[in-house]
């Protein structure tokens, strides 16, 4: 029997040999995520890592060794230089990466930037949940300039209905005492805020709360869900657009304000695709993905949101040990999220905001049975999204009148 995922697209029906063949070329990657810990100290009730349907963490190193690390460096550098790179990004994850110590996020840093080319920058970033932001992990981080990105859902009501400690204990207090550390005196390496969408939670209560600290964006997230197993309260049946609602109320209250009190990267993108412009997301328009994951054990991985899909669903079956980054470029999965429209299904063909939307976040396409050929389970939401922002954008343009256009 073969192995899950294999049977479905893109392992089976994209072909690879003639679209390049065609002439099509990957993009080369120039994002890597580092699981330099595998392990978390809270227990969020949707984190996709241990509550997905992949549970490979059980397996893999709770620490990224040395030996990984330096592996890595090396053939990022070494792909850096195959591709004449001038700038890539960095991102320390988890689980929880600040659990690998002070001292470990310093060498892993440290190790990424001499390994690369004098021609090529490192641009260093952590994503964390904010727990362990203290005057000590702050100092190291501003030290080797690595830029902060925590994740936060709203106020704590909203915050601590899913992420808790182990114990039940919310993590709300905790993690504001660090952000109010990095919005002070580290301010400088202050990325932004991560925020998953909890229909539960008010939009408007939960935007203000994201406020506090001034952040200089905020990502709203769609909770990760397939065809298969759909996320909280999105029909599959098509019916009712209740995350659209949720973040157009956001969008109204952000676009409206008298002065722009931050960025909202979801929002931010769709208009900038609207107008012509190339996203910068994996979660909207057509521009090809060029990120790769690295975990604890040197495994090569897609993006590891996939592991809501299916028991090894991000694994390309390569390793920095044993294989040049750009055998990863030819594999499948990479492959479709680099081709743009002919990723698409037939469903999407026709539609008005198809490369607006791109289809969604791969991992929300999924089916059992048919892969990733297909719309986004979020797709009613989405199209009344895109359409919402567009009339309010083409609205305002129509205000503005030729002197827009200059």
């Amino acid at each position: 029997m073969p192995a899950a995922g294999t049977g479905e697209w893109p392992f089976h029906g994209l072909d690879i040999p003639a679209l390049a063949a065609g002439g099509w070329r990957p993009v080369p990657f120039s994002e890597f995520v580092l699981k330099i810990h595998g392990r978390c100290n809270l227990a969020c009730d949707y984190c996709y890592v241990y509550e997905g349907a992949d549970q490979s963490w059980r397996d893999r190193p709770a620490a990224m060794p040395d030996a990984v690390l330096d592996a890595a460096a090396a053939r990022v550098a070494e792909h850096a230089r195959a591709h004449a790179l001038t700038r890539v990004a960095v991102v320390l994850h988890g689980g929880e990466p600040l659990l690998a110590g002070r001292a470990a996020v310093a060498a892993a840093v440290a190790r990424f930037r001499a390994a690369m080319p004098p021609s090529c920058e490192v641009e260093a970033g952590v994503q964390t949940n904010g727990v362990l932001l203290t005057d000590a992990m702050l100092a190291m981080l501003d030290e080797h300039d690595v830029g902060v990105s925590v994740s936060l859902d709203g106020d704590r009501e909203g915050h601590d209905r899913h992420r808790l400690r182990a114990n039940g204990r919310g993590s709300h207090a905790e993690v504001m005492r660090g952000l109010n550390r990095l919005a002070g005196s580290y301010r400088r390496l202050y990325r932004g805020l991560l925020c998953t969408v909890d229909l539960g939670n008010d939009p408007i209560r939960t935007y203000e709360a994201l406020l506090e600290t001034g952040p200089p964006r905020i990502d709203f997230l769609l909770p990760h869900g397939t065809w298969t197993a759909p996320p909280p309260r999105r029909p599959v049946d098509g019916g009712g657009t209740p995350y659209a609602d949720w973040l157009i109320a956001v969008f109204d209250r952000w676009y409206g304000a008298p002065r722009k009190e931050t960025g909202v990267r979801l929002f931010e993108e769709i208009m900038n695709v609207l107008l012509g412009g190339q996203s910068r997301s994996e979660n909207v328009g057509l521009s090809p993905v060029a990120m790769l994951v690295v975990d604890t054990d040197g495994t090569l991985q897609q993006v590891d949101s996939l592991k809501t899909s299916y028991a090894g669903a991000p694994e390309t079956g390569l390793t920095v040990f044993d294989h040049p980054l750009d055998d990863a470029l030819w594999h499948p999965g990479v492959v479709a999220r680099q081709i743009g429209r002919a990723a698409l299904p037939g469903t999407c063909a026709a539609c008005a905001v198809r490369d607006v939307c791109g289809g969604g976040a791969y991992a929300h396409r999924y089916r059992t049975g048919r892969g990733y050929l297909n719309p986004s389970v979020y797709c009613p939401d989405l199209k009344k999204l895109i359409g919402h922002i567009g009339r309010t954008v083409q609205r305002d343009l129509a205000l503005a009148g030729p002197a827009a256009g200059r």
